[in-house]
């Protein structure tokens, strides 16, 4: 019996890349809303199987700019006052942040490339078991503090809150587990002006991405497959 899964996507080339094998070996009948495009699918975010927000270059705090975002945030609050599974990435787990009531800002400095996450006690306890001593890619400048009620999984130096869970229903990622070698030169090009601005060379994260991009691609798979078990066990 076949599942559905929305998918809030904010920009054409972060994607769902790792993920949308194991939704199509999960059962799962995926959609993919272009948030801001598209009509806005406020019915279906509370009614699909499994929503996904994705990441995307803006912030929850720039409603004035991107109106667009208030209402996604409301019905992201909504979802998961339902307790419904829900999976945000980057973006997409600020937004669900947001919803829950917990700050998103500006963070301290920029975290671009391939780079260990530390699990907290309980995020060895999770899905993100499948991380431990792998690499992550981070491709962020904003954070989110932890939401109310939320377990924090994972940090870095300069971020705090990588990872929370609600419950088994609700996971949020600020890292990207989800994206395949083949995927980066996309963002490369997608974000070459925010690399330029953070003085980062876009040949340094390709060598990054050889060396570290099929493991963490693995890793990934592993994470996700296990999320969606415990979710709809």
């Amino acid at each position: 019996m076949s599942r559905s899964c929305l998918v809030l996507r904010h920009v054409a080339f972060e994607g769902l890349g790792v993920l949308a094998a194991q939704l199509h070996a999960g059962g799962f009948v995926t959609r993919i809303c272009e948030v801001g495009v598209d009509p806005f699918p406020g019915e279906e975010i509370q009614s699909c199987d499994l929503l996904v927000v994705l990441g995307g270059p803006i912030g929850v705090y720039e409603t004035e700019a991107y109106p667009f975002l208030i209402e996604e945030t409301a019905a992201i609050g909504a979802r998961l006052a339902a307790q419904k599974p829900t999976l945000g990435i980057c973006l997409g787990a600020q937004l669900m942040a947001a919803a829950l009531g917990a700050r998103v800002a500006p963070g301290p400095a920029k975290e671009i490339g391939y780079a260990p996450l530390t699990l907290t006690d309980e995020g060895r306890a999770s899905p993100l078991a499948a991380l431990e001593g792998e690499m992550a890619l981070h491709w962020h400048g904003d954070a989110f503090d932890l939401p109310a009620g939320a377990k924090r999984l994972a940090f870095t130096a300069f971020c705090p809150n990588q990872a929370f869970a609600l419950g088994s229903h609700a996971l949020g990622l600020q890292f990207h587990a989800e994206v395949e070698p083949s995927m980066l030169e996309a963002w490369l090009i997608g974000h070459a002006v925010e690399l330029g601005k953070a003085g980062i060379d876009p040949r340094e994260l390709r060598v990054q991405a050889a060396r570290y991009g099929a493991a963490t691609a693995e890793a990934g798979k592993k994470l996700f497959r296990a999320w969606f078990e415990g979710a709809f066990a």
